[in-house]
């Protein structure tokens, strides 16, 4: 997959595609739905597929954010996975929200990105004062070779599939359900960076990763598996959070991998959260907080077992 974020990158659709466009936040099964339907139209037409979004989010830039289930990297591995030719990332910025539906479709979609064939929800709104709709989709792609379908929704335990279920889920936690609405594993990745080495100081050293202040994920402590160390799944124990014990400030996760300890700054790796140990809590002393993290590693490895 390759990833569009400017304009002068746009000509490599300029002989047309079959797009979808949307937040695609998780990237779940109704958002996979979607994908399937364009990459089968894209298939059959012959043309790239492709995946619209936006960075930051609407909602974001308009100062109403809502958690997210993934940061941007993860949400481009996601669609990665499921195929998808190109992921055009637009900044959403004063340009953007201010431009006039009826713009969006001519200029944006029809005239940039050569859409020939768009899949979209029957509620999704676009442009200025979101003025734009479904039927206004219709009646300017249908003079302009574009044609335009809306999707289903996808069902799951007799309600639908959504951002919304998913993060509600995520703040319980109850990981069980967040997987069933994935269709598959929820993790989290990113680089290996350099931390302030205090879990070395009593023997738990940790792969610090950075991760957004808004993710949807309840700060606590977790069984978890660990992917990209080598060829095997490796187990641990991490916690999601801003660390208050030692007055953290930003929003880290912090992995500490069971019977390893290779040096791996700036390595990729998956975190997925398996069980919810705990919440995040300050201690009243360093010495407090190992006895805590001894305690979680013990509860990790049983739980971890099975895996």
């Amino acid at each position: 997959m390759k990833i569009l974020r400017h304009p002068s990158s746009f000509a490599a659709l300029n002989s047309g595609c079959v797009a979808t466009i949307g937040n695609f936040d998780g990237v779940h099964l109704g958002h996979q739905q979607v994908i399937q339907q364009v990459k089968q139209q894209a298939q059959a037409m012959g043309l790239p597929s492709v995946v619209i979004s936006f960075e930051p989010l609407p909602t974001e830039y308009f100062g109403r954010a809502l958690p997210r289930i993934y940061p941007l990297r993860d949400k481009a591995i996601q669609l990665a996975g499921l195929g998808i030719d190109y992921f055009v990332c637009l900044a959403f910025n004063r340009a953007l929200a201010d431009m006039a539906a009826e713009d969006f479709v001519t200029e944006l979609l029809l005239h940039n990105l050569q859409v020939r064939y768009l899949v979209v929800g029957d509620d999704f709104r676009f442009g200025r004062g979101r003025a734009g709709d479904y039927r206004m989709l219709q009646e300017l792609g249908a003079g302009a070779g574009m044609q335009v379908v809306d999707t289903p929704t996808f069902v799951y335990d007799e309600q639908r599939v959504s951002s919304t279920r998913i993060r509600q889920a995520l703040a319980e936690p109850d990981l069980g359900l967040v997987k069933k609405l994935l269709g598959g594993a929820y993790g989290l990745s990113g680089r290996v960076r350099h931390g302030d080495k205090r879990g070395r100081t009593i023997n738990f050293p940790t792969l610090n990763l950075r991760i957004p202040d808004s993710i949807a994920l309840a700060k606590g402590v977790y069984a978890v598996l660990i992917s990209g160390l080598g060829k095997h799944t490796l187990k641990g124990v991490a916690n999601v959070g801003a660390r208050p014990t030692v007055n953290g400030v930003n929003m880290r996760l912090e992995t500490h991998v069971f019977d390893f300890n290779a040096q791996v700054y700036q390595k990729q790796v998956c975190i997925e959260p398996i069980a919810y140990l705990r919440p995040e809590q300050r201690f009243e002393s360093f010495d407090a907080l190992k006895a805590q993290i001894v305690q979680d590693a013990e509860q990790a490895r049983s739980l971890l077992a099975v895996y």
